[in-house]
């Protein structure tokens, strides 16, 4: 059973909030899980002490027990002070692509002639 720390959502239509859980990756995003971590309400202000409510040492201790969190959680959990998530780097994605590449060396080969 490979379990997962990831956020369930609730609240309203547009008015997201979700709930930091310990859940079995095959169960459903809002469905069962094991333990309720903590909190997190998108919509107030970044510097709101109640914007990310999580218990650290829960987190850590299932973290520990070979828990994985999900991409978001784990910036979330960076935030608290639990674990440190690797920056990534995909330098290859910010590239232009084949027919971008063309037409700047096109536009590139025409400037000098003009």
């Amino acid at each position: 059973m490979s379990l997962k720390i990831r956020l369930s959502r609730g609240g309203a239509k547009k008015r997201p909030f979700y709930r930091i859980v310990v859940a079995d990756s095959r169960m459903p995003r809002d469905g069962r899980f094991v333990e309720r971590l903590g909190t997190f309400d998108p919509l107030k202000a970044k510097d709101d002490v109640s914007r990310l409510v999580v218990d650290g040492d829960k987190a850590a201790a299932w973290i520990a027990k070979g828990a994985q969190p999900t991409d978001r959680v784990a910036r979330l959990l960076e935030l608290v002070g639990v674990g440190k998530r690797e920056a990534r780097n995909n330098p290859e994605k910010a590239k232009p692509k084949k027919k971008a590449q063309e037409r700047a060396a096109a536009a590139a080969a025409a400037a000098p002639a003009a």
